[in-house]
C-alpha cells in the first residue's frame, strides 16, 4: 500500500505544477459541447476524492461485503459548479481532499485491506483494489492530458 500512498502523493505535488502551465482560460474552454473543460475534469477529480474517502471510512465498519457508494459523475461536477470557480479554489479543493485520502489510506490496517466490497460488478472486489483503481483512475487522467 505504501507505493500506492506515494503514487498518490506524488501528484499532490506534481497536479498543481501541471495546473500552474494553463491561463484561467485554457482551464475553462471546452474542446466540445458536451465535454467538460479541465478545470471540470479536476472537479470531477475532487468528487471522485469525496466519494472514496467515504468508501475508505466506511469499508472499515460497515458489514461485509460493502456496498460501494455510487454516484453520478455528470450531475456532481454541473452542480458542485465546479466550471464558475476560480482554478485556484478547485486546486486547492483538490489538493487538501488528496492529502486527506492519503492519510485515510495510510490509517487502514493491513488485514482491512482485504475485506470484500460490491461496487456492482460480477466479482467482489477488496478495499485495496478500491484503493489502487482510486489512484489509477486518477493517474490515467492526468497522463492522458
Amino acid at each position: 500500500m505504501q507505493a500506492t500512498i506515494q503514487r498518490l502523493n506524488h501528484w499532490i505535488t506534481e497536479v498543481p505544477i501541471r495546473v500552474h502551465a494553463f491561463s484561467e482560460r485554457e482551464l475553462s474552454d471546452r474542446a466540445q459541447p458536451g465535454k467538460w473543460s479541465k478545470k471540470e475534469i479536476l472537479g470531477h477529480l475532487c468528487d471522485s476524492a469525496l466519494t472514496n474517502m467515504q468508501r475508505f471510512v466506511r469499508v472499515q465498519y460497515e458489514p461485509q461485503p460493502y456496498a460501494v457508494l455510487k454516484y453520478a459523475q455528470n450531475q456532481w461536477v454541473e452542480l458542485m459548479g465546479y466550471q464558475s470557480l476560480p482554478i485556484e479554489h478547485v486546486l486547492s479543493l483538490w489538493v487538501s481532499l488528496n492529502k486527506q485520502v492519503a492519510q485515510v489510506i495510510a490509517r487502514i490496517p493491513e488485514e482491512m485491506l482485504q475485506y470484500s466490497c460490491d461496487n456492482g460488478g460480477e466479482n467482489l472486489v477488496t478495499v485495496e483494489w478500491l484503493i489502487k483503481d482510486y489512484v489509477d483512475h486518477l493517474e490515467q487522467i492526468f497522463l492522458s492530458e
